[in-house]
């Protein structure tokens, strides 16, 4: 069997938000496989779906460049070791620079994105070496997303660590913030169920199918609960589906129809979201440092 450490209860335990003891007892049937141990959670406690993605885990910030006519936009996450180092001028205009680069280059990757010339004559590369020489710290451009709408792109900014860019068809320009405003609210993956990705819903309804099995109902009323789980799963994590923000009694889909007016498509960055950060032990650090000194 192999090793159960107390990172990995740790790492679980931040996944699912159960107990230490269910954790470990968790992994231990599952061999240390943490994704087959997630499941095994899910299926014993109903739990709805992990926490990782809300873990923000590295610095940074989030930064949007739109063009006049509001059809053309660039949203970009680029990332650095501090919030400290986050916060400070040449950083944050690093990466509005890097957004106007992308959007005004025909680059469809990070890679290609860090040869585009700013308007100082350098290359975003350049400028990225010479900032990370200025500020002490590893700067990294870590992603970008480009739209070129077939409606009107409105962004909403929470501080600059989250982002959110929606083309919306229709309605007027408060429609458009105040979707995005709740994009960054709500979380949704997609527009509507039409594009919930085949994998994430065969394994929502496996687990969904585990969780009723428990029940020792029938198999027809266990097949009937399935498909009750999964059309309020796909309620929760669907733009259209979800109750609007602003105005909870009414869903997207009821405002869109309202207003006349239809979701393109939207991204959103969390800032450091799927990153893990460093774990500092500074005691042991102490420790360690005291030990070579005394010797």
């Amino acid at each position: 069997m192999a090793e159960i450490t107390a990172g990995l209860v740790k790492e679980l335990r931040e996944l699912t938000g159960l107990g230490m003891m269910e954790c470990k007892k968790a992994l231990q049937e599952a061999n240390g496989d943490i994704k087959a141990a997630e499941d095994l959670l899910r299926i014993r406690s109903g739990a709805k779906a992990s926490k990782a993605a809300g873990r923000v885990a590295a610095e940074g910030v989030v930064a949007t460049y739109v063009n006049s006519q509001g059809n053309l936009g660039v949203m970009v996450e680029v990332n650095c070791e501090t919030d400290f180092v986050g916060k400070n001028d040449d950083f944050v205009s690093f990466a509005k620079t890097a957004a106007e680069c992308a959007a005004n280059s025909q680059v469809v990757d990070v890679e290609q994105l860090s040869q585009c010339k700013t308007s100082a004559g350098e290359t975003l590369e350049e400028a990225r070496k010479a900032l990370v020489m200025k500020l002490g710290e590893n700067i990294t451009i870590r992603r970008f997303a480009k739209f070129n709408a077939k409606g009107k792109l409105s962004q909403y900014l929470h501080g600059a660590k989250i982002g959110v860019m929606i083309d919306v068809e229709g309605g007027d320009e408060a429609l458009g913030k105040d979707l995005a405003m709740h994009i960054a609210a709500s979380k949704p993956i997609c527009v509507s169920k039409e594009e919930v990705p085949a994998e994430i819903l065969t394994k929502e309804r496996e687990i969904y199918t585990a969780q009723a099995a428990e029940s020792g109902k029938p198999a027809d009323i266990v097949a009937k609960m399935v498909d009750g789980r999964i059309a309020k799963y796909l309620a929760e994590v669907t733009l259209v589906g979800q109750p609007f923000v602003k105005d909870p009694d009414q869903t997207v889909e009821k405002l869109l129809a309202t207003k006349k007016a239809k979701v393109h498509s939207f991204t959103m960055y969390l800032v450091g979201e799927g990153i893990e950060k460093k774990s500092e032990d500074f005691a042991a650090e102490v420790a360690a440092a005291a030990g070579a000194a005394m010797a």
